[in-house]
């Protein structure tokens, strides 16, 4: 199998005031393509910052980060930025939806982003539907971002994430403000993404029902590993 990324020793300290806060302390893992992992822990236990340094948000203050083969921490700014627009999908709480385009709009958009800011010529019209089909918005195509629902959004920023078929798909609780219902429709997706497209996805979580879909757990406590990774029998 293809290692898809692999992080060695990373650590972030964040200087506050005269006192270093140390966010992540030497963090080793490895992903091949296709795998399925949730990262597990309470909250401040360095979750998100792990993965903010693995999608290239941020720059680790020691370690080592390769990306399908390119190496992350001794890239400039401008070669981060291209990696992650070509290899990375990011799905967040947060929508962060340009709320004056539509569903397909907004799927315009990242494509665009993916070709490198040009014309996408029209993108792909079937893939675009074909996402949104699967995440049950096939009939939101033309609406905007105010005139769904919350579930219905973070579906789009799913949609939004996955649409340009990125290596690696970062998932930030993406379930946490989400009901039962658009939760399942979320999870759903996450897996047929995985199974279809071998996509690698890795998802931060608090909730042990969405962990359970994943193929593979790690446990994080004060900044580290502190469990051995659990491989999920589906």
């Amino acid at each position: 199998m293809k290692t898809i990324l692999q992080a060695e020793n990373l650590t972030k300290v964040y200087r506050v005031g005269s006192v270093d806060v140390h966010a992540l302390r030497g963090v080793s893992l490895e992903l091949e393509e296709g795998e399925f992992l949730a990262i597990m822990g309470p909250s401040g236990c360095g979750k998100s910052t792990l993965l903010h340094l693995l999608g290239g948000l941020l720059t680790p203050t020691e370690g080592r980060l390769v990306i399908d083969g390119e190496d992350m921490t001794t890239a400039s700014d401008a070669k981060r930025t291209d990696i992650r627009r070509r290899k990375i999908g990011f799905v967040f709480q947060r929508f962060n939806l340009f709320p004056t385009l539509t569903a397909e709009g907004n799927l315009r958009l990242a494509e665009r982003i993916h070709a490198g800011g040009g014309s996408d010529g029209g993108g792909d019209a079937e893939r675009r539907r074909e996402v949104l089909g699967l995440l049950k918005l096939e009939n939101k195509l033309h609406h905007k971002p105010l005139e769904l629902s919350g579930g219905e959004q973070q579906r789009v920023a799913l949609a939004r994430a996955v649409v340009t078929r990125p290596a690696i798909i970062l998932a930030d609780e993406p379930t946490g403000n989400l009901d039962s219902e658009n939760s399942a429709i979320v999870l759903n997706m996450f897996q047929e993404m995985n199974f279809r497209f071998n996509q690698t996805i890795i998802m931060i979580t608090h909730n042990p029902e969405a962990a359970a879909m994943c193929r593979r757990i790690v446990q994080m406590r004060d900044g580290q590993i502190v469990a051995p990774s659990a491989a999920v029998q589906l």
